[in-house]
């Protein structure tokens, strides 16, 4: 299938107002009606949003102990608790999915 240029420039048009004549002219100051009701799921997410935001984003004395443990060499990989792990998070993530 072969698109060819028609030489028209497309234009978009203006989008009408819908409302009614008389709720045009009001601003939301004026309406005063409106209102929003949020879910119980959004209130959890809120809730948990506000959690997080007040923890700590790095446990310094943790890090401080691997750095401590790093320069005295008594910190060690172990790769496949690593793996385990990394394995674990796929499969929760995959069954929360659904």
């Amino acid at each position: 299938m072969k698109i060819e240029n028609t030489g028209k420039a497309y234009v978009p048009t203006p989008v009408q107002d819908a409302r009614a004549p008389a709720a045009r002219g009001k601003t939301e100051a004026q309406s005063g009606s409106d209102s929003v009701q949020l879910s119980p799921l959004a209130t959890l997410m809120k809730k948990a949003e506000s959690a997080i935001s007040s923890s700590p984003e790095i446990d310094q004395k943790r890090v401080d102990e691997i750095r401590q443990a790093i320069a005295e060499g008594r910190f060690k990989i172990d790769s496949s608790r690593i793996a385990d792990g990394l394995i674990n998070s796929v499969r929760d993530m995959l069954e929360s999915r659904g």
